[in-house]
C-alpha cells in the first residue's frame, strides 16, 4: 500500500528552526525591516504557515496580506501563500514598521469626496499642511485622518498604508502645498499604496488646476516646458533653471475666462515639482493673485477696484521675493479689512485615475472653496469679461467646480 504523501500544512511548525541561519536584517530607508531567510533544508512547508514560525509578531492572515501584495518574494520571484519551501530558497520579507503612535488625532473637518476599504479622497482646505514633520506633529491632514479613522484604533493610523509611517506620513501618495486647496487621495492599504504611487511615478494620474492670475493672460493656450529648480537667491523659493540644476517640468495651460486685468487659467500637471504651477505661471508673467513669494499681489477691493501691475509680470524671468520683503507685505495684508483672500489662489479642481485594485476609472471634481469663489463672484459682477471661453479639450467643469 502507497503511502499518502506528507502534507506540508501538517508538520510541526518548529522543525524547521535548525535548517536555518540567523536572519539577515536590513533596515530599509522608510522604517520598514527587510529580513532574508536562507533555507538549508528541504522542509516542504507552505510559504505562509512558514513565515508565522520565522516572524511571531504578525499573523497568518496579515502574512498572506504581505505575500498577496508583492512585499515578499521567494528567489526573487512574486510567490502565492500556498508556495512550498524547498532547499536553498531564499526568502525576502519587508516587514511594514509599527503605527505611529505619536501622530495625535486632531478634530480638523474634513470634505471627504469619495471613500472606500482602499483609498480615501478629500477636498483639502487652505492652511493645512498634508503631514507633520519630527518639529511638528499637529495640526496636519494625516492628524484630521487619524480623528476621522478613530474607530479603527485609539488614534486611527491603522487604517492608513504603512509606507512611510516612520516619516510621519502614512497613507500620502502625493502632496498639495499648505495654502493650495482641492482633491488629494490617500492610500488604506499598502497594496494600493504601492499602486497609486507607482501611477504618479508613470505619470499617469491625471491632475487639473484652476488659478486667478494678474493680468489677461495670452494665447489662450500653451506648454510651459521649463526645468525647476532651487532658486539660486532666495532659500525659500524654487525657479526655472537652465543651468543644468533643474529638473524637466512640464504644465499645460488653457485660458477658461478673462477679466478685466486678470484671468482663470485651468493648468494640467505632466510632472510634479515642487511650486511648479507657481513658478512656471510667473514665468509667463502671469503670478496667481496673492502668491506674494512668486510676485502675487494682495487682493482686496482696491485690487478689484484697479488691477495693480504684479511685481511677477516679467514675461520670461524668474522672480521672487525675498523672506523680508514678503514679511513687509504680509504685514501691510493683516492691517487691512478688505482682503478677499490671503493665499495663493490655486485650487486642484479635478484628479482622476484607475482605481488601483478594482481597475475602474475614477474622476473627482473637489468644489472651490469660498476665498476663491467670492474671488471670481467680485470679478463677475465688477469687471469686464471674455468668457467663458470654449471648454472643448478642458479637463474641469467650471460648473461643477463653482457648485451651487
Amino acid at each position: 500500500m502507497t503511502a499518502a504523501p506528507e502534507d506540508p500544512d501538517s508538520l510541526n511548525p518548529n522543525d524547521d528552526d535548525r535548517e536555518l541561519d540567523t536572519p539577515d536584517v536590513i533596515e530599509e530607508s522608510d522604517g520598514a525591516q527587510h529580513r532574508r531567510f536562507r533555507i538549508h533544508r528541504d522542509i516542504k512547508k507552505r510559504l505562509d504557515r512558514y513565515l508565522t514560525t520565522r516572524l511571531p509578531g504578525l499573523s497568518r492572515s496579515r502574512l498572506q496580506k504581505l505575500i498577496n501584495e508583492g512585499a515578499v518574494t521567494v528567489n526573487q520571484r512574486i510567490p502565492k501563500s500556498s508556495t512550498v519551501i524547498r532547499d536553498g530558497d531564499v526568502i525576502d520579507v519587508v516587514v511594514p514598521p509599527p503605527p505611529l503612535k505619536q501622530i495625535p488625532a486632531e478634530d480638523i473637518p474634513l470634505s471627504v469626496l469619495y471613500e472606500d476599504e482602499h483609498l480615501i479622497v478629500i477636498n483639502k482646505q487652505a492652511n493645512l499642511i498634508v503631514h507633520p514633520a519630527r518639529s511638528n506633529l499637529s495640526g496636519t491632514l494625516v492628524n484630521a485622518l487619524a480623528w476621522h479613522f478613530k474607530d479603527v484604533n485609539e488614534n486611527g493610523l491603522e487604517a492608513l498604508s504603512s509606507i512611510g509611517v516612520s516619516e510621519f506620513r502614512p497613507g500620502i501618495v502625493h502632496r498639495l502645498d499648505k495654502d493650495t486647496t482641492g482633491a488629494i487621495v490617500i492610500a488604506k492599504t499598502d497594496e494600493a499604496h504601492w499602486r497609486l504611487g507607482r501611477m504618479f511615478e508613470q505619470r499617469t494620474v491625471q491632475k487639473y488646476y484652476l488659478a486667478i492670475v494678474h493680468g489677461e493672460m495670452k494665447p489662450p493656450g500653451g506648454v510651459i516646458d521649463q526645468p525647476i529648480g532651487k532658486h539660486p537667491a532666495v532659500t525659500e523659493a524654487y525657479a526655472v533653471r537652465n543651468d543644468g540644476q533643474g529638473r524637466d517640468s512640464v504644465t499645460l495651460y488653457r485660458v477658461r475666462e478673462v477679466f478685466d486685468g486678470y484671468s482663470l487659467v485651468e493648468l494640467e500637471l505632466k510632472s510634479g515639482r515642487t511650486h511648479q504651477i507657481r513658478v512656471h505661471l510667473t514665468y509667463l508673467g502671469f503670478p496667481i493673485i496673492s502668491d506674494i513669494i512668486y510676485g502675487g499681489e494682495p487682493f482686496g477691493r482696491p485690487e478689484l477696484d484697479t488691477p495693480p501691475h504684479a511685481a511677477g509680470a516679467k514675461p520670461l524671468l524668474t522672480f521672487a521675493r525675498t523672506k523680508p520683503d514678503g514679511q513687509k507685505i504680509w504685514a501691510n495684508i493683516d492691517k487691512r479689512d478688505d482682503i478677499i483672500i490671503d493665499r495663493p489662489a490655486l485650487h486642484a479642481a479635478t484628479l482622476a485615475f484607475e482605481h488601483p485594485i478594482t481597475k475602474a476609472p475614477m474622476a473627482f471634481t473637489a468644489p472651490l472653496h469660498d476665498d476663491m469663489k467670492t474671488v471670481l463672484s467680485r470679478l463677475s459682477d465688477l469687471r469686464h469679461k471674455t468668457g467663458p471661453l470654449p471648454a472643448q479639450g478642458t479637463g474641469v467643469d467650471i460648473d461643477r467646480v463653482l457648485g451651487p
